[in-house]
This record gives structure tokens, C-alpha cells and sequence, in this order.
């Protein structure tokens, strides 16, 4: 371990769940050389006293999540006794839920490591589709579940977030004229990839529209409808081109495009 701070991740299953709250409380924090170390399958009274003695050893902070109520106060008592400062993420939550429930938990190791993977799945999903939103990143958009790609206004970032939300990474690239199509793109599985059109009439509203809400002058090319019809047939050919699957979102709800999008991506 480094000299600086550390932290004794204890767990009585794999301690994935509580790594990741504790590396996402950390980042609220300008402090790099805090080391977290986990031990997982902590059931046994000498395995506690073991971890505990090389916490003391380090003066280190105990994060602790351990569902027998036995093997929890035991790790609450010896580090009072050792002055080592411990956090109880898992039995304040048991003790209200038992009190709101009306009935005593199982007190399984890892029965609830199923709900947690699949909670973070989506925080996983929901982080990578934020840092590949409007082709902000595009190396590592062959890790993306799902790419859209569309003109300006195309309801890109909305339906992103919503299927991202659901647990898909997505990442999503703007078509802009005079400017080529990141190379990444080009290489993607056709499968994975979704052109988003939309009617001109409505796309002339919408960015007049968000003109206006700028401050700026809605009549400029950005809003004409003739500018927006080109770029829409241009679109149209180069979805049909790569072999991509199309989607009109005129007039839907994201629900209803994300369902689009997930069929006729064979995805559900």
C-alpha cells in the first residue's frame, strides 16, 4: 500500500457493489491517493480479526458490508476498540426495510449482488453514453451497444439517455455537411448502428425553434427549409449506403422510438 490514505472494503460476498459506491463517493474528492483494498467472502470470525489487524496496521478507514448481524457488530466493536473509523453501508438499510416490511431478512451473502449488477449495469450504460454523446469521443465507440446517428435535432441525445437508461450503451454522432464521418463509424457492425430522419416540415420548426431560444435569427441555413430537405436525402442515401437500419422519428415519443430502435436492431 502507499503512504497515503486507505480504505478496507470488507464484504461476506464479492464486494463489486460496494467498490463502486465507494470509487464513486470518491470522485466528489480532489484526493489521489486514497487505495482501496477489498476483501470479499468475509464469513468467519477469524477472517475479520485477520483484516481488521492489517487495517490497524494502516490506520486505515473499514467499509463494511455483511448481512450477518453477528459478523456486522463484531466488525463494529473491534474497530471502536482499535480506534479505526468504519462505515455500515448494508444494516441501516436492512434495519428500516425490516421495520417497513414487517418481516426479518434472510441474512444471505450475496442475494442481492443479482439487483445490484444489474442497477450499475445501467450506471455503466448511462456514464458511457454521456461520454459519447454528439461524437464527443469516438474511440471507443466500438464498445457501444448501440450507435444513432442523425442531422442536428434529431431527438440524438434523448433517445440515447432513455436507452441508456434501460442499460444500453449507446453513443451517437451528428451527420454534418462538408464534414466526413469519424472513420470509427464507418467500421462498425451495420447491425449495431441506426440512422435517425425525421420529417422537413417538423425539423424546420424544431431548429427555428431552438434558434429562437439562443437569441439567434431563425431564417438563417441552419433553418431553411431547402438546407434541411438536402441534408435529410443526403442522410437518407448514406443509411442506405452502409446498410444501417432507418428510423423516422416524426411525431413518436422516445418510448415508442427506443422500441423502434431495439427491434429493428434485433435486439429485443
Amino acid at each position: 500500500m502507499s503512504s497515503g490514505k486507505n480504505v478496507l472494503l470488507l464484504s461476506d460476498a464479492t464486494g463489486e457493489t460496494a467498490e463502486k459506491m465507494v470509487s464513486a463517493a470518491l470522485t466528489q474528492f480532489q484526493h489521489d491517493d486514497a487505495q482501496v483494498t477489498r476483501v470479499s467472502n468475509v464469513r468467519s470470525k477469524n477472517q475479520v480479526y485477520t483484516a481488521l489487524d492489517k487495517a490497524a496496521q494502516q490506520q486505515a478507514m473499514v467499509i463494511y458490508t455483511i448481512v450477518n448481524r453477528d459478523l456486522s457488530r463484531l466488525v463494529h466493536e473491534e474497530c471502536s476498540a482499535m480506534g479505526l473509523i468504519s462505515v455500515d453501508i448494508l444494516t441501516p438499510l436492512l434495519v428500516r426495510l425490516s421495520d417497513f416490511l414487517g418481516t426479518t431478512p434472510n441474512e444471505t451473502p450475496g442475494l442481492l449482488h443479482n439487483v445490484d449488477d444489474d442497477y450499475f449495469r445501467r450506471i455503466d450504460a448511462i456514464e458511457f453514453t454521456v461520454r459519447n454523446d454528439d461524437g464527443q469521443e469516438t474511440r471507443f465507440l466500438n464498445k457501444a451497444d448501440i450507435v444513432l446517428v442523425g442531422v442536428s435535432r434529431t431527438s440524438k441525445t434523448p433517445l440515447s439517455m432513455y436507452l441508456a437508461h434501460r442499460g444500453w450503451k449507446v453513443a451517437n454522432i451528428p451527420l454534418v455537411s462538408g464534414i466526413d464521418p469519424p472513420e470509427e463509424l464507418l467500421n462498425m457492425q451495420h447491425n449495431r448502428v441506426c440512422g435517425l430522419i425525421i420529417k422537413a416540415e417538423r425539423l424546420v420548426e424544431l431548429r427555428a425553434a431552438r434558434l429562437r431560444n439562443l437569441g439567434q435569427d431563425p431564417r438563417t441555413a441552419y433553418a431553411q427549409f431547402e438546407q434541411i430537405d438536402d441534408e435529410l436525402q443526403a442522410a437518407k442515401k448514406f443509411f442506405r449506403r452502409q446498410k444501417w437500419a432507418i428510423v423516422d422519428v416524426t411525431g413518436k415519443a422516445v418510448e415508442e422510438t427506443a422500441n423502434e430502435v431495439l427491434v429493428k436492431l434485433k435486439m429485443i
